[in-house]
């Protein structure tokens, strides 16, 4: 097939590359625009290692074409940093340990990006159903969940917040 150019928004700005028609977002994230911090996971849509916010909405970019979104607000893991230092979210992955090898951990940043940027104080069976289609293979969820949660705490200015899950304190 013969390639076009595509100009998508990602990020904050217009970057324009040629794809082929069928060009997946991830493969243009990845290869063309080469942002590598939106991971390949399982390329069927159940893993959520993928996952970026189109129009601040979680969308999972191994199964979205990438001319579908042309004029749409694309944000990648590489956007949600602030110019100096992480997101309150990123900061509390590593900080409370929502973290081990890492792989899938900008799937879960920009799933509870877009879970905290709708709702300021979810519930943890909000966050675990906005986290629902996010795999994580080496932790058992719980440091994930708590780690969404200070980061809501801090986001809505909260001093020491204390976190349960399922009751019992940290």
């Amino acid at each position: 097939m013969t390639k076009r150019l595509i100009t998508l928004r990602i990020n904050g700005a217009e970057r324009t590359f040629a794809a082929e028609p069928q060009a997946i977002l991830l493969d243009a994230i990845r290869e063309s625009l080469h942002l590598t911090g939106t991971k390949r996971g399982c390329d069927m849509g159940t893993c959520g290692c993928c996952t970026v916010l189109v129009d601040g909405e979680p969308r999972l970019a191994c199964l979205t074409l990438a001319s579908t979104v042309q004029g749409r607000e694309i944000t990648t893991i590489e956007g949600v940093t602030p110019g100096e230092g992480l997101d309150p979210i990123q900061r509390h992955f590593v900080e409370d340990g929502g973290s081990q090898c890492g792989f899938c951990t900008p799937g879960f940043v920009m799933t509870a990006k877009a879970l905290l940027d709708h709702t300021s104080d979810p519930t943890q069976d909000e966050i675990r159903e906005a986290i629902s289609g996010n795999m994580c293979r080496c932790t058992g969820y719980v440091k994930i969940i708590e780690a969404i949660q200070r980061a809501a705490d801090e986001r809505r200015g909260a001093k020491n917040p204390l976190i349960t899950v399922d009751g019992v304190a940290p």
